[in-house]
């Protein structure tokens, strides 16, 4: 471990499974006949759409403008005509609302935003409004519109870039870092302008050796620095993260700005720097398509909108069938029940599973061993939370800081008894928050 960073507490060390991928380069997918574009991929107020069925756009054009601040536009991921405003399979097993383009096969732009080609010259507040009309957002899964991150309330003196891609599986960063290396430091001084810091700060974890020699070549160029992390999962976790590279801890119910730091994806860094210096939105996104069922495990440049099954098809197919289909890793990641869900800004990951590696949770009880409070890096007691959501305790829970839960599966992990932990959280998270806006209205 360097001596510049700091080990946070608890953590695993799950097979990372990161050698399926991690040598593919990017492949560019090819146009499709068309897209389903999920209106809704930011955290926050859903932006309103302005197309209407019939309508033509060229790509980049806008499908949805944002609905208040914490809101981002949405736009058009290739030219063609909106064949159908409905509604879509989501991420998380609902039907959402989704346009349908249906590609003219020309893939033009539109009068996109012009370049800020001398972006060091220019008002920050100019280019923070760029990013926001650009629709960034946290890429490494959040969806936080990023323009939003760029104006905290209290003052800042450190930008972190998280390139730890701490997640099994998921290796698209790990490329984006080898392949874009100076665009992802480009974006990152961008970022720092927009906040008024002179540098900024590239966490990279040391299983990813030539994306840190990458990045430290052009880095220099832009006083950016990079800092190598021991491997620990969750290390790309924003707290974790944090605490890792500065040494300070974000106090629970706190936010990053609380201990003077942003932290933005190297991803939404890269979307940043399209934005600002070639005027481009965010329309696409590098995803990783991987698990031993596949054919052809990889990296891939999807549109906003590609259906997981176009995802599958580019992959080779599959070699037999899996158990189960997750976007995302296999410790964060939301298990699918449709191929036709489609790739979103925030999808980092498209996870096919074997049967051998799926079991279900037996939800045995508790024997106090103790393992999910050492692994647990939020220091909170994953087992005596668990037990008051299977009370249907949530004011205990809520008492025990079950919001601090970062949610990263740690504690469902090492479960001996095989407890959904995780699923226990989300459950209480969801009812505590639903509780508090019933009791607001009052």
């Amino acid at each position: 471990m360097s001596p510049k960073t700091h080990k946070f507490k608890g953590g695993v060390h799950p097979d990372d499974s990161k050698r399926l991928s991690a040598s593919k380069a990017v492949v560019d997918a090819p146009l499709l006949d068309k897209y389903t574009v999920i209106v809704h991929q930011n955290i926050g107020a859903p932006p309103e759409v302005v197309v209407e069925k019939g309508d033509e756009v060229k790509k980049g054009d806008l499908l949805a403008k944002a609905a208040g601040f914490v809101s981002v536009p949405l736009h058009a991921p290739t030219s063609g005509t909106v064949t159908a405003i409905d509604k879509c399979e989501g991420p998380t097993g609902i039907r959402v609302p989704s346009i349908e383009i249906t590609a003219d096969g020309e893939d033009t732009w539109g009068d996109c935003m012009t370049p800020i080609a001398d972006w060091q010259q220019a008002e920050p507040a100019d280019l923070k409004q760029r990013v926001s009309d650009a629709g960034v957002v946290g890429m490494g899964g959040a969806g936080f519109p990023a323009h939003v991150k760029l104006s905290p309330q209290k003052p800042i003196n450190t930008l972190i870039l998280n390139g730890a891609e701490c997640e099994p599986y998921l290796t698209a960063d790990h490329r984006l870092m080898l392949e874009q290396a100076e665009d992802v430091v480009l974006g990152a001084a961008i970022l720092a302008r927009i906040l008024g810091l002179e540098t900024a700060i590239i966490g990279v974890e040391n299983n990813k050796p030539d994306a840190i020699a990458a990045l430290e070549k052009v880095a220099g160029k832009y006083n950016v620095q990079v800092q190598g992390l021991p491997v620990n999962y969750p290390q790309g976790a924003e707290k974790q993260l944090i605490y890792a590279l500065t040494g300070r801890e974000v106090p629970i119910g706190g936010l990053p700005m609380d201990v003077g730091c942003v932290v933005q994806n190297v991803a939404s860094a890269v979307a940043v720097a399209d934005a600002v210096v070639k005027g481009r939105p965010l329309i696409e996104r590098i995803t990783t398509v991987t698990g031993e069922p596949l054919v052809n495990p990889g990296n891939w440049r999807f549109r906003l909108g590609t259906p997981v099954s176009k995802a599958i098809e580019l992959a080779g197919g599959v070699k037999y069938q899996p158990a189960k289909l997750l976007l995302g890793g296999p410790m964060m990641g939301f298990a699918q029940s449709s191929l036709d869900v489609t790739v979103m800004k925030n999808t980092s990951g498209i996870l096919l599973i074997p049967a051998e590696q799926v079991s279900l949770y037996t939800s045995e009880p508790c024997i106090r061993c103790g393992k999910c409070v050492q692994v647990c890096p939020m220091d909170i007691l994953p087992a005596t939370i668990s037990q008051a959501v299977e009370n249907e305790r949530f004011d205990w829970a809520a008492q025990l800081n079950v919001l601090a839960c970062i949610e990263c599966g740690s504690c469902s992990y090492v479960c001996p008894s095989h407890r959904p932990l995780n699923q226990h959280f989300k459950r209480a998270k969801a009812e505590i928050m639903a509780a508090r806006r019933k009791e607001q209205k009052k």
